[in-house]
């Protein structure tokens, strides 16, 4: 015989890349190599090497049509395809490490009224690697080292649902809407009620810590699963993700590690930011990404910032993040702050006065975390010590953290925040006027001036248009006294408050 497996071979794969993806063709087909070219009695067997049954299997399921018509074509009705495929020690067909197990192709050759003409089109293979009848159960991927390259992924198993990681106290329901976070909110709950199916996707939620992006990423899935949305969820970290895929390139299972994920139908990934610099990681998430959005699937991202300020992001990837929706989430507002310590106190079945929560709420601003955890705090020290729960206790216990949320700022950006909650400019609250909404802003600027500068009161009158000392003074008072009689007045301050803290971030 004038033609070596090789060549062989090689015409075959001229054929296989031109119907199928390039990602699918560098899985599933590079890895393979010739090894025997034998005619016996006009049959005319091509030998290759699989790495694994994992491998066999795979290709007599998905590119069986495929892989008939190609062999058909390249070596006439008389081809036939042989497996040789490599089996590592602990395997039950051999007992001997470095072994081989040679099996036909099921689909071999065929009669020249069998065999269609194959086309550049993808009709007759699957470019995409996902199968929703191969969904993973027991242990997450690679948590232990496996070296027995016959063993498909743990749990590529029919009929064992995936491990989502899912915390199920995780919900829409315990999860308190505001302004700071209503947009995210909303767009999660579409998400949830139909994956895949919304124009946000991916979907990225990003802010600072403690905000409650974990629980509400997580609450996509746990809704999503309840209400059967999808058949495969999978909540996963970023850290989680690239040790998983260290592991596979040690072990030599990246395409089993592709694979699994491509499975996916919701896809959480939290902490995106922890992608930044890690380019192989990138690399392998961006083919993922791509394999899942074209399939239709759900990618849900959560960063501790936007998709722009993260370093160290491919572009390609970056591109991708912002496809579908981002939405940022901010510090809680006072009524959200207040809203979920109550709900804190009511899970943990404790009634705390509305005047210890209006409190804590008024003076732990920073983030969620903090904010539960100042709570209990309190509440430990009062069980403890065996004292009444009031504002006086309140205030004895979270000093510390109520001096550690001060802000420091400047005297011009504390009148700019002020006067843009007035609707006034710095101009006209340094002039004389007298004008009644003029002298309010005024007052309140320097109160807050006072608390949250360490000027003097000298330099902090000589920054609105040179006024005395005593006239911080007075304005601190007067501000102070209606703060202490006016509930609106009081709420008022708030609201200057918080947007001081915005504009302080």
């Amino acid at each position: 015989m004038s033609r070596t497996a090789e060549e062989v071979w090689g015409k075959c794969l001229d054929v296989i890349r031109d119907n199928v993806g390039p990602q699918s063709f560098e899985t599933w087909f590079s890895v393979i190599r010739p090894v025997s070219l034998v005619e016996e009695q006009g049959i005319v067997k091509l030998t290759i090497q699989l790495p694994s049954r994992f491998y066999y299997e795979w290709l007599e399921e998905h590119y069986f049509t495929l892989l008939r018509k190609t062999v058909t074509r390249v070596l006439g009705s008389g081809g036939r395809l042989m497996y040789d495929i490599v089996v590592e020690k602990g395997n039950a067909e051999t007992g001997s490490k470095g072994a081989h197990v040679t099996l036909p192709a099921h689909h071999s050759g065929g009669s020249d009224d069998e065999v269609e003409q194959i086309d550049n089109s993808l009709e007759d293979a699957p470019d995409e690697l996902f199968d929703p009848s191969l969904l993973t159960g027991g242990p997450r991927y690679l948590n232990q080292p496996v070296r027995d390259s016959t063993l498909s992924l743990p749990g590529i198993r029919r009929n064992h649902p995936i491990n989502s990681q899912l915390n199920p106290n995780y919900t829409f329901e315990r999860f308190i809407e505001g302004d700071c976070n209503r947009l995210a909110r909303s767009a999660a709950l579409a998400i949830a009620k139909q994956p895949g199916r919304t124009s946000f996707n991916p979907f990225l939620i990003y802010g600072g810590v403690g905000l409650g992006k974990t629980h509400l990423i997580q609450a996509i899935g746990n809704y999503a699963r309840a209400h059967n949305n999808v058949q495969s969820i999978l909540y996963v970290s970023s850290e989680r993700f690239t040790t998983e895929f260290v592991q596979a390139i040690q072990y030599n299972r990246v395409s089993e590690f592709s694979l699994f994920y491509r499975q996916i139908d919701l896809l959480v990934i939290d902490d995106a930011q922890f992608f930044g610099g890690k380019e192989k990681t990138q690399e392998e998430f961006f083919h993922i990404f791509n394999a899942l959005h074209q399939s239709g699937k759900q990618i849900v991202l959560s960063a501790d910032r936007s998709p722009r300020d993260i370093e160290g992001i491919e572009e390609r990837l970056l591109s991708r993040f912002q496809w579908g929706l981002s939405a940022d989430m901010q510090p809680p507002d006072l009524e959200t702050r207040i809203a979920i310590l109550q709900r804190k106190a009511s899970d943990d079945g404790i009634a705390i006065d509305q005047d210890v929560i209006e409190f804590v709420g008024h003076n732990i601003k920073s983030n969620i975390r903090e904010l539960e955890g100042a709570l209990i705090r309190l509440l430990a020290f009062s069980t403890l010590n065996k004292r009444d729960l009031n504002v006086d206790l309140a205030r004895e216990v979270l000093r510390d953290l109520i001096k550690e949320t001060r802000i420091t700022m400047s005297i011009d950006e504390i009148q700019v925040a002020v006067c843009d909650y007035f609707n006034l400019t710095v101009d006209l609250v340094c002039a004389k006027t007298r004008k009644r909404e003029v002298v309010q802003a005024r007052q309140i600027a320097m109160f807050f001036c006072k608390e949250l500068t360490q000027n003097s009161l000298k330099t902090i009158g000589l920054h609105f248009g040179g006024r005395d000392h005593s006239t911080v003074i007075h304005a601190n008072q007067s501000v102070m006294n209606q703060i202490e009689t006016d509930p609106k007045y009081r709420q008022m301050i708030d609201e200057v408050r918080d947007k001081i803290d915005v504009r302080s971030r």
